[in-house]
């Protein structure tokens, strides 16, 4: 190569001759290499150029500590002969060596031989540097979680498991958006899945001293020195320099994509004022203005966040909710039943629109009317209310009266815009709002009794009708007993005193209702005091009672309520005969219903305490029912042994391991080897 600077004289000149894989142990010193080692294994990825060495260990050496070694191996192989070991000869006597790549960009590495005044240079392919193995760890580990796993199997007996049964919901998966695919193939389990897929090739090792080995040296010469092609470096300096050291290039950083729901707080931050607004809008859906000030920076003017929140975002009762189109943009669908976004947002905003009147809604009411997909409906609700209990769905948040009353010209512009969107879904759905207005108001007329008035009129019904009732309630009970397996017509309604109640306890009220919803219309109802008169021990609930015990034989005070509503919601609309239902008349019924109350010494709740089993039924299984019951006042979990050697004392031969089955399973539970009468199960 030609110069011209006399300061930088050519000492020698040296041929070059162009002629592939690396390997080094950075972990291991020069100085004490495996060269002497015995080499057991060796194995090969080639797509992956992945290696794998297996070397023998010193055992006899005064460095190794046998009693580790022969720990190791236990822990790994166990104590099995079936599975095939990892260490034949019990103990540690073999290390696994495996390669990672060094660099992925090896054009500028390449080994170098100086021969005979020559400099021989071959390009590498791969540079991989061999550290040591642990997998056996991950062995020794999982041979520790099984044999926990079978331990803890083996505690209880085999009699005392009892198989559960699951419901299955059956699920078929949508087809795969290209964006889901590309970030699955970007997951680290699908890569660890597309490595383990490439099998192994195992290879044959040789020394370094081997005559194969020997031979494969040289080709690190260069094979065709006597040819008369040109190999004169004819490129200038700076042409050599620049291919030595190529500038680099920018590598774009591809920034993994997190899940949706996730926001960074710390990239929100980096953002336009108005996309981070909309950005937080989207992901919570409805927000008052104090906590959304909360979350953007501190010294941001209210001014300036109240104009970007008004474009992505509506007031309903002084809270802010995301406008619709912002949430379904334009040309997408439903991700539920594939329904364009033009008619979820019509939809949306008639829910909104709906609960800037009132606070809570039904379901079905919205659904009659926008007539839309039960899901779609469903994810509406969920964004902005929660279910209460019969009464629908309520606004997620309270009225934010201080915002209004902040900024009323806010308010006032909001309210304006909701004229005009009332307008455009009067049109669409065919409504009027006074079809809502007057609901609103029969729902709401209770509210303006305080908790205070309505105890006052309760208890001055009670002190003004308390003889009344109790003679009407003495002269009642001795016909309910004799009209008990009567199908006849219930009799004249009686007035019952609503009797205390523990702190514990939960009043069940269906007060006249219709599928146990409050009807306004009924004359048994109160809306003052929220009690109204009921019938006492009607012969249909006693009816109810007899036939839920034989179906359950044992059954908690908050179960019975829970089917007892049920019941009532199959009812036909107007079919309303239960009356006033109040937990002390279910309790009285329960006990006049040939049950009795087993008094469990257990650490459940209050309700849950309150257990009542089937006593008698004219079976001659009653016998077993009761020795059960018995054995259960006196401890709330017993195990299976404890119940068989009890009833043979009690029954002698009677009781047999097929009766036995069928009395755990009407009337018991099994967890963790023990039996529990059910509702005792501690949560």
């Amino acid at each position: 190569m030609a110069s011209g600077d006399d300061d930088d004289p050519i000492i020698q000149e040296v041929d070059v001759n162009m002629l592939d894989l690396y390997c080094a142990y950075p972990v291991r010193p020069a100085s004490m290499s495996y060269d002497n080692a015995a080499h057991l294994a060796a194995r090969i990825k080639p797509k992956q150029q992945k290696v794998e060495l297996e070397v023998a260990m010193d055992t006899m050496s005064p460095n190794y500590c046998r009693s580790k070694g022969e720990q190791i191996a236990l822990n790994v192989d166990g104590t099995s002969s079936e599975d095939p070991s990892v260490y034949s000869m019990k103990m540690m006597d073999k290390q696994t060596f495996s390669s990672i790549q060094a660099t992925t960009n090896t054009s500028r590495f390449a080994a170098a031989v100086f021969h005979k005044g020559e400099l021989h240079l071959t390009p590498l392919q791969g540079i991989l540097q061999m550290r040591p193995s642990f997998t056996y760890l991950d062995k020794a580990d999982t041979k520790h979680r099984e044999r926990e796993a079978a331990n803890e199997a083996g505690d209880s007996s085999q009699d005392e498991a009892e198989e559960d049964v699951k419901q299955i919901t059956v699920r078929f998966s949508r087809p795969e958006s290209e964006q889901a695919r590309q970030r699955r193939i970007q997951s680290y389990e699908f890569l660890q899945k597309k490595q383990a897929e490439e099998p192994w090739v195992h290879l044959h090792y040789h020394g370094i001293k081997d005559g194969r080995s020997e031979h494969e040296r040289q080709y690190l010469y260069c094979q065709a020195m006597d040819a008369t092609e040109n190999t004169e470096l004819v490129k200038t300096p700076r042409e050599y320099l620049a291919m030595l050291m190529p500038p680099l290039a920018e590598e774009k950083v591809i920034k993994p994509m997190g899940p949706s729901n996730v926001l960074s707080m710390a990239q929100l931050r980096t953002l336009p004022l108005g996309e981070q607004v909309r950005t937080l809008m989207k992901n919570v859906k409805v927000m008052p203005f104090a906590n959304l000030m909360g979350l953007l920076a501190s010294g941001t003017d209210s001014t300036v966040v109240l104009r970007c929140i008004q474009q992505v975002a509506l007031l309903v009762q002084g809270n802010w909710v995301v406008k619709s189109d912002v949430l379904y943009p334009k040309n997408t669908c439903s991700s539920h039943s594939g329904v364009p976004a033009e008619v979820l947002c019509r939809g949306r905003d008639f829910v909104m629109w709906r609960f800037t009147l009132e606070r809570t809604l039904m379901r079905k009411e919205v659904a009659a009317i926008i007539k839309l997909p039960p899901e779609d409906v469903k994810d509406f609700l969920e964004q902005m209310s929660v279910p209460r209990l019969n009464r629908g769905w309520e606004f997620l948040l309270p009225t934010d009266h201080d915002f209004i009353r902040k900024h009323p010209d806010v308010a006032q512009r909001q309210q304006m815009l909701w004229l005009g969107i009332q307008s455009k879904l009067e049109k669409v759905f065919n409504f009027s709002k006074d079809d809502f207005v007057a609901k609103k108001d029969a729902r709401m007329a209770p509210a303006h009794v305080s908790g205070d008035q309505r105890l006052k009129a309760a208890r001055e019904s009670a002190r003004e009708n308390h003889a009344l009732m109790q003679r009407e309630l003495d002269s009642r009970r001795p016909k309910v007993s004799t009209n008990t397996g009567s199908s006849g017509e219930s009799s004249t309604p009686v007035q019952v005193k609503q009797e205390p109640m523990s702190d514990s306890e939960e009043p069940m009220d269906t007060n006249g209702s219709i599928n146990g919803y409050p009807d306004p219309t009924s004359p048994l109802s109160d809306p003052h005091n929220g009690h109204g008169h009921g019938h006492a021990f009607t012969p249909e609930l006693q009816e109810f009672v007899r036939s839920t015990f034989r179906k359950h034989y044992v059954l908690c005070l908050s179960e019975v309520k829970r089917l007892f509503n049920l019941h009532l919601a199959s009812l036909p609309t107007g079919h309303s005969v239960y009356g006033h239902v109040t937990d002390r008349m279910l309790q009285d019924t329960i006990l006049q219903s040939q049950c009795k109350q087993i008094l469990v010494p257990s650490n459940a709740t209050a309700d849950e305490q309150k257990v009542f089993g089937l006593w008698e039924s004219g079976e001659t299984f009653d016998k077993h029912r009761q020795v059960l019951f018995e054995i259960f006042m006196k401890n709330y979990r017993v195990r299976r042994s404890v119940i068989q050697t009890r009833l043979t004392q009690e029954l002698s031969d009677a009781a047999t391991k097929t009766d036995v089955d069928r009395l755990l399973k009407e009337c018991c539970t099994s967890l963790g080897g023990m039996w529990y009468l059910k509702g005792t199960v501690p949560s």
